[in-house]
């Protein structure tokens, strides 16, 4: 494999990755479906089918109210996809156009268009942006220099509430409490210890 093809593979996966967080930023599938629904509904009415050497033209006197409705879809699909703050109001209004186009564009599109702006608009109206993960849970010890400043010094002060809030706690009122706890004890010259059997002894 040359570079060449390394190169190209490196720029499709981040053009791709680049385009999974931009969908999941937005209501993608509802946008999309709202969008091809209004492509059938804008579609048929002015469009001419041949069977054999039949021609059938189905251009009625609502051919201006289908076009209308569909171009409406697209452009809410498309609002859902760059404006996704108005998701709500374009979710319901695909809702409605697409029970309008029932009556006014051949039954939706033939049911077509109707099924995929009613789904699109639901879509729409039920979808929410993700939630981002508290960081008051988070491990200390899992935190760069093990909830420590670069200096050495305390820098994480954990949430109250937190259960590390307490041992928190503990080691800000005697921080070297551990550490004399576990510190050898190394008898001073001249001084008397007591052993384990209660014997004195002189350093």
């Amino acid at each position: 494999m040359s570079a060449e093809t390394h190169g190209l593979r490196g720029r499709f996966g981040y053009w791709r990755f680049r385009f999974r967080v931009w969908r999941g930023q937005r209501p993608f599938w509802a946008g999309l479906l709202t969008l091809l629904a209004g492509l059938p509904i804008a579609y048929f009415p002015y469009a001419h089918l041949s069977l054999g050497a039949l021609s059938l033209t189905m251009a009625t006197t609502a051919g201006s109210g289908s076009l209308i409705i569909g171009v409406l879809l697209v452009v809410l699909g498309l609002t859902m996809w760059f404006q996704s703050a108005v998701r709500v109001f374009s979710g319901v209004a695909s809702i409605l156009l697409a029970l309008v186009s029932l009556v006014v564009s051949n039954f939706g599109g033939f049911v077509v268009g109707f099924l995929l702006g009613l789904i699109g608009g639901a879509l729409a109206v039920s979808w929410a942006p993700g939630v981002p993960p508290a960081d008051g849970g988070a491990d200390p010890a899992e935190l760069s220099g093990s909830g420590k400043g670069d200096d050495g010094d305390a820098g994480y002060v954990p949430p109250p509430g937190s259960p590390y809030a307490a041992a928190y706690g503990e080691y800000q009122a005697d921080p070297a409490g551990d550490q004399a706890a576990t510190a050898p004890q190394h008898p001073v010259d001249g001084a008397e210890t007591v052993d384990a059997n209660g014997r004195h002894s002189a350093g």
